[in-house]
């Protein structure tokens, strides 16, 4: 079978069929409808990488073949680009409303059409990357907590106080939704700490402790180096979340802005979450009494910043808490 991205081409016309194929089948693999019905059959069928559709069309129009694809989930992420001989700003404004990505004018020319299937195959295998590290983030999450007294429901409880807080700092949408993505590496490194000490009931030995220590070093060390702006965020959140805002935490002793912020938000949203949880080892505290502590650790552990936004934000917490109880 052909490693060619697979292109449906839709007109009621075979002269432009014709045309449009001269130009691409050089480097596509190339379907052909004369009709909506036929494209929508095709499509369930095939499931090909983009769809160039007239717009007027006998029985269905482009328009409606494409309102069709983008109201059904299995086909809503194929990119549609309209080639028609129409010109009025209201026929493309109507075009963008029922979910295309692009217009090309007849009659075509072949650059502009080379152009515009690249550029738009091109955002989608870039959506799928970032789908794919979402997906292998997610998993070493998952991984992580098969080795912690943690629980999976703590992960997404401070994940999402993690991305509430980010939005009140000021980061934007994309930062915060990024942070909700990246807060569950946080304590990925525990992956290499020993069992006997990671699951022990007690408390901890002295140098039991500084093994347990090395953890977010671990962490980094697994996320290793890329390219990827999620992987990063990811490893500044594994590396820095035990840094305290006044200098005395671990592994490098950082101190206030030298944290990295999104450290600095994932550690409030740790421990708020760890201290009103219950475990095998402690009993859940109550909100007054974590809030208590998240106050008399202002300027210490903490961010000063931070804990004004995590009282101001405390309903939004307490919602996300209900929602993911044990």
């Amino acid at each position: 079978m052909s490693d060619k991205p697979t292109l449906l081409l839709v007109d009621d016309e075979p002269t432009n069929l014709r045309v449009l194929r001269t130009v691409l089948h050089d480097d596509y693999r190339l379907l052909f409808a004369k009709s909506g019905e036929e494209a929508l059959q095709l499509v369930a069928q095939q499931h090909p990488a983009l769809i160039l559709l007239d717009v007027m069309m006998p029985a269905m129009t482009g328009y409606e073949v494409c309102a069709r694809l983008k109201a059904n989930p299995a086909t809503a992420a194929i990119p549609v680009i309209f080639v028609t001989a129409l010109k009025d700003e209201v026929d493309e404004t109507k075009g963008f409303a029922v979910g295309a990505v692009d217009y090309i004018a007849k009659p075509v020319s072949p650059a502009i059409v080379r152009a515009r299937v690249k550029t738009h195959l091109s955002l989608v295998h870039a959506d799928e990357l970032k789908h794919t590290r979402l997906q292998v983030i997610q998993r070493l999450g998952r991984a992580a907590e098969y080795k912690d007294n943690e629980t999976g429901l703590h992960v997404m409880r401070m994940s999402h106080y993690a991305q509430i807080l980010a939005r009140a700092y000021g980061l934007s949408e994309q930062h915060s939704e990024d942070l909700l993505h990246a807060a569950p590496m946080h304590d990925i490194g525990k992956i290499g700490i020993a069992d006997s000490i990671l699951l022990k009931p007690g408390k901890l030995t002295a140098d039991e402790y500084r093994e347990m220590q090395k953890h977010p070093l671990i962490g980094a060390e697994i996320l290793g180096e890329c390219d990827s702006a999620l992987l990063k965020m990811a490893k500044a959140v594994a590396l820095y979340h035990h840094e305290k805002w006044d200098g005395s935490g671990y592994p490098h002793g950082l101190a206030g802005d030298a944290i990295p912020v999104e450290a600095r938000i994932v550690a409030v949203s740790d421990v708020f979450d760890a201290l009103t949880s219950a475990r095998p080892y402690k009993q859940a505290w109550s909100i007054e009494d974590t809030m208590a502590h998240m106050q008399a650790q202002k300027g210490l552990h903490f961010e000063p910043q931070l804990i004004d936004l995590l009282q101001q934000q405390l309903p939004a917490m307490l919602a996300i808490k209900q929602r993911w109880a044990e």
